[in-house]
């Protein structure tokens, strides 16, 4: 958007010129006074002008007593977890009223590195959402996995410089930061060196050990799950990001805790939702909806939708219906569904009834490298040798609609040297195939509570590394998953009786389809369908599997190094 013409604003706000566009009776929610009230607003080059009545403008739209927000922010979100690209992603959440998110591609830079940082940055140009970046600060997570990059304190300083670029995102590795790590810290200095922003992610910490993380400049938490977390950090200084996501939803039970005193130390943020979320309940206008029938006031809701955001990403003139203020609006039809009847971005109408009518400029593909580097597999590999017997086993237990696991020992016979899946215990294989590098790693183990009876289920989106993790009845389909993942360079795959019944290709990083939302969410679908009728017990199978491969969440998780035992941090044998 261009830069502001103080002589024209000035002449447009005193109604001397014709504005570029008029809203006629609106209710316009203010965040600064607290209020609802009714008036016209007049808009040019972006920006909002002025109220008021008898206001001359080229363009004219009456919102017959509809309320106008500004435009709502998600303070903390993955795109890769709605498994489309950054332009898809608009198209999806700009009708339902977003009109900037603060991105973390935490994600694929543990797939691309630096190139995945840049591929985010490139695809967010000529975008009707305003795509802010948060620099990964844990990539990778640990060395207990094999990511598909490092990135150091010095891979990420260059960045700093694009003005897209807000900061440091979640510091995931709170252990380093209270333990003075040296290359964690540096992370955090090369933020504040330049007054950007560091977000945190310190889940169960408290006391003086929270006090030490918050007292480096980290400003906000995503994770706060109760009040009490909340209003520890939010007594420390801590913005609070409440989050509503597909795999976390806390907004229910911090709302509470939002008063009128301390309303302006909160924000809305999904940090994740699913193809299926996203198309049925929305996006932050879902949040929206849930605190406005809590009895929040629609002032103080704009504020956690928007307005707070930019306070505490430091954003000037956005997040309020003003003067001076970029329009990037939001009209509500009322207040009770808070169905959105019009978005407007940089004062342009770009969406309407929930229809997108903004127009993406034709630009050449942005390529990513193959990121699906793998030797060739052959049934064998997947073999788990051990002398006949009987054998205690560390199992993987799986928690229903929950990411932490059990660590369960259970008995398992060995015939012929090998380790066979017991389906009638439902006891399955589960691996992981390393392919960043092609190094041959398979993490092999065992897994209970997923109730798979036939086949193999495979996905190439596995926190936090994203190696191909698979779980499988027999050894042969898990082969036959994997290599299709390899053909489609990436995605979600169902095997069974040696043939690839299923599969939904994710070809950038592995991570994102090219294709729409809504066929994407048909395929994933399709998928789950078929795992529930081969016998899988959980809600969502790709999701479930796909957190079964991350060592920082207990209690065991496997990785392309082995198991990992999450509570004492360390590989462990499968057997005892």
């Amino acid at each position: 958007m261009e830069k502001i013409d103080l002589n024209e604003i000035i002449s447009v706000a005193k109604n001397e010129i014709p504005a570029d566009l008029l809203l006629k009776n609106a209710k316009i929610v203010n965040v600064f006074s607290g209020e609802v009230y009714p008036d016209d607003v007049v808009i040019h080059k972006g920006y909002i002008a002025g109220f008021g009545e008898n206001r001359n403008a080229q363009k004219v739209i009456d919102l017959k007593g509809q309320y106008l927000f500004p435009g709502f922010i998600d303070g903390h979100v993955h795109i890769e977890s709605s498994m489309v690209s950054v332009s898809e992603f608009a198209r999806t959440v700009v009708p339902r009223g977003t009109t900037s998110v603060m991105i973390d591609p935490h994600e694929i830079s543990n797939v691309l590195g630096s190139a995945g940082i840049s591929y985010m940055l490139k695809s967010s140009k000529y975008s009707p959402v305003n795509v802010y970046i948060l620099l990964p600060s844990c990539v990778p997570a640990t060395d207990l996995e094999t990511a598909g990059a490092e990135l150091k304190a010095l891979d990420l300083l260059p960045f700093l410089n694009d003005k897209w670029v807000l900061g440091i995102g979640e510091m995931m590795n709170y252990p380093g930061v209270i333990n003075r790590d040296s290359e964690v810290l540096d992370k955090i200095r090369i933020a504040t060196n330049v007054k950007a922003n560091v977000d945190g992610h310190a889940p169960k910490v408290s006391g003086f050990d929270l006090q030490a993380y918050i007292s480096t400049g980290i400003g906000s938490e995503h994770e706060c799950t109760t009040i009490e977390e909340a209003t520890e950090r939010l007594r420390l200084g801590t913005y609070i990001m409440i989050r509503e996501g597909s795999s976390a939803r806390n907004l229910r039970a911090i709302l509470p805790l939002v008063n009128n005193s301390n309303a302006h130390r909160f924000m809305f943020v999904t940090d994740d939702r699913s193809p299926a979320d996203l198309l049925a309940e929305g996006h932050i206008n879902n949040m929206v909806k849930i605190a406005l029938n809590a009895g929040l006031s629609p002032a103080i809701v704009a504020r956690l939708a928007s307005f707070n955001a930019c306070q505490y990403f430091c954003i000037p003139r956005m997040g309020a219906v003003a003067p001076g203020y970029i329009a990037d609006l939001v009209v509500l039809d009322n207040l009770s569904d808070a169905n959105v009847a019009m978005v407007i971005k940089n004062g342009e109408l770009v969406a309407k009834q929930g229809h997108l009518i903004y127009d993406f400029p034709v630009q050449s593909p942005i390529k990513v490298r193959s990121s699906i580097n793998i030797r060739w597999m052959e049934e064998k590999d997947f073999h788990i040798t051990a002398s006949d017997g009987l054998h205690q086993a560390h199992v993987i237990g799986i928690i229903p609609d929950q990411i932490v696991t059990e660590h369960l020992m259970e008995e398992i016979e060995v015939k012929d040297g090998l380790i066979q899946p017991d389906v009638d215990r439902d006891i399955l294989k589960i691996a992981v195939v390393e392919r960043h590098y092609a190094t041959g790693n398979i993490g092999k183990g065992l897994v209970k509570g997923f109730g798979l009876k036939k086949g193999a289920i495979a996905s190439s989106v596995a926190h936090d590394s994203h190696n191909i993790v698979i779980i499988g009845t027999n050894d042969i389909d898990m082969v036959n998953a994997v290599i299709q993942i390899r053909k489609m360079q990436g995605g979600l795959v169902i095997a069974a009786d040696g043939k690839i019944v299923e599969a939904l290709p994710l070809p950038i990083a592995g991570l994102m389809s090219e294709q729409p939302l809504t066929e994407v969410r048909t395929k994933l679908d399709s998928l789950t369908k078929i795992a529930h009728e081969f016998g899988v017990k959980v809600d969502a199978p790709f999701g479930t599997l796909s957190f079964l491969s991350l060592p920082v969440i207990p209690c065991l998780k496997l990785t392309d190094k082995g198991l990992v035992d999450v509570e004492k941090f360390k590989l462990i044998n499968l057997l005892d």
